[in-house]
């Protein structure tokens, strides 16, 4: 499809639309909760298509697969993370050659408006995972979406031409939702899924931020990057700037000064007026410093609208939805910048990530990060003690014991109700994604069963239209799927 055709394709699915609201052309079984489950090509491959279909339904009732489709990360494909302890089921080793791209064919008339031409997953040979399963879960009545995320690797061809650049001009690993090719592969794949294959629905992720919260380290994980190699500040980024009437040379000495700020207070040398008031000098002497960190966000919002009326522009009737990163629980800027209001009308449905059993050791992690740079005046406890009370959930653990002890279930109860309520007066449906063995430290805490049951019982007591069972079945242990389906069972 050339870009003329797209974008009148585009246009009429717009108009159609109008005003978008989302669900627009989809539908889901009022009287049916939706169950589902990530899973990977490589479990399908391992264990057979039946057996695991076998263990969704007869374990947990599940009635939707998130096929992982296309992503060159570990978090949603490939077998259990090395190092981590292998589940109770699928081969009993570790795919440490894994390498990832994209799990099905590629059908090249969708990719004539990106360089992107070479991207198929050599890990399973020409196993098609849609062409393979879809089949098998039609007869179930189970249905398919796709779940592709923005997750990539330096050696794929031509993929430094999508490349966010840095500061300095430097070539990241992410790529820019500002970047033409970048906006032409992800409306191609999105096509080639739904106008390919008979798939109920689609899913993109992408667990970023912009140049502002990641120079201050604010997510879990966040303190190990270096400020100046933020992003985006290509060519496209600053066109799109100027636009908007940003000084690009502000920006630049904003963000160079923001730089100095991080990595002084993370050597431990204390402004004299403290982090805080100091940051806040920044920003406002900056205010360059926010124009660009929305500048960001609207990017993202863009991209969304753009898979969106992709999508719809293929088949009207297929669902849209996004998953909505872990950081949005700990980082007050992040969950500003994630208005549910402004997302809902290209949105039929939302994962929240809502991992309770891991998010003690995540939420200590960005508590640790951030510090270290906007709140270094403040003790870890008191630190942790004021996210609790802006995000909005009770407290829970001390910040010596959420690593050991995971969140609860309260946790997700009212991180569920506030995203419920953020999606009032729309028809975006809600489903939490819930937390499986994700991989955390070996002094952490680690699911159960009974932690497993009472999380999905949280959910659905919050008001959730479904859940998704997270991450991947490849790194869950079968005991607590079991208890994911004991809670759907007495519901």
């Amino acid at each position: 499809m050339d870009r003329r055709t797209f974008h009148k394709l585009a246009a009429g699915a717009a108009a159609a639309a109008a005003p978008m609201s989302g669900q627009q052309g989809f539908s889901w079984p009022a009287s049916k909760k939706m169950i589902g489950i990530q899973v990977g090509a490589v479990s399908f491959v391992d264990e057979g298509v039946e057996p695991v279909l076998d263990n969704f339904e007869k374990l947990a009732n599940i009635n939707t697969l998130f096929v992982a489709t296309f992503t060159y990360g570990r978090g949603i494909a490939g077998r259990q993370v090395p190092g981590q302890p292998l589940p109770d089921h699928g081969k009993q080793e570790y795919d440490t050659g894994f390498h990832g791209g994209n799990y099905t064919a590629i059908h090249p008339q969708f990719y004539s408006n990106t360089v992107l031409k070479d991207f198929r997953a050599p890990d399973h040979g020409n196993f098609d995972v849609l062409e393979t399963v879809l089949p098998a879960a039609q007869k179930r009545g189970m249905k398919v979406i796709c779940w592709y995320e923005d997750v990539w690797r330096n050696d794929v061809p031509n993929v430094s031409k999508l490349a966010e650049k840095d500061l300095q001009g430097r070539t990241a690993g992410t790529m820019c939702f500002n970047n033409p090719d970048h906006r032409g592969f992800l409306i191609g794949l999105t096509q080639d899924y739904v106008r390919s294959y008979p798939v109920y629905g689609v899913m993109w992720g992408s667990e970023r931020q912009g140049a502002f919260s990641n120079a201050l380290g604010a997510s879990h994980g966040g303190g190990r990057g270096d400020p100046m190699r933020v992003t985006c500040f290509c060519e496209f980024c600053q066109k799109k700037g100027r636009e908007r009437g940003i000084n690009f040379d502000r920006v630049k000495e904003g963000f160079n000064e923001l730089a100095k700020f991080v990595s002084a207070s993370r050597g431990g040398k204390r402004p004299v007026d403290g982090y805080y008031v100091t940051l806040w000098r920044l920003m406002l002497r900056y205010p360059e410093l926010l124009a660009w960190e929305m500048l960001w966000t609207d990017s993202l919002r863009e991209t969304y609208k753009a898979i969106y009326l992709a999508a719809k522009a293929a088949r009207p009737g297929v669902g849209v939805g996004w998953h909505i990163w872990h950081n949005n629980s700990f980082n007050p800027i992040y969950r500003a910048e994630q208005d549910l209001q402004a997302i809902a009308p290209v949105s039929d449905f939302l994962k929240m990530v809502i991992y309770h059993n891991c998010g003690g050791e995540r939420l200590a992690s960005y508590v640790d990060s951030v510090g270290k740079t906007i709140y270094g005046d403040v003790p870890r406890q008191e630190l942790l003690d004021f996210h609790y009370r802006v995000m909005d959930y009770k407290s829970e653990k001390s910040i010596n014991e959420i690593p050991k002890a995971g969140l609860s279930a309260e946790y997700v109860l009212s991180e569920t109700k506030r995203a419920r309520a953020g999606l009032e007066g729309t028809r975006t449906l809600l489903w939490p994604g819930i937390d499986i063995d994700i991989p955390t430290a070996a002094s952490s805490s680690k699911s159960t069963p009974a932690g497993t049951k009472a999380a999905v019982e949280a959910a659905f007591r919050g008001g959730a239209d479904g859940v998704l069972l997270s991450r991947k079945y490849s790194e869950m242990m079968l005991t607590n799927l079991r208890g994911a389906g004991e809670a759907i069972k007495s519901l």
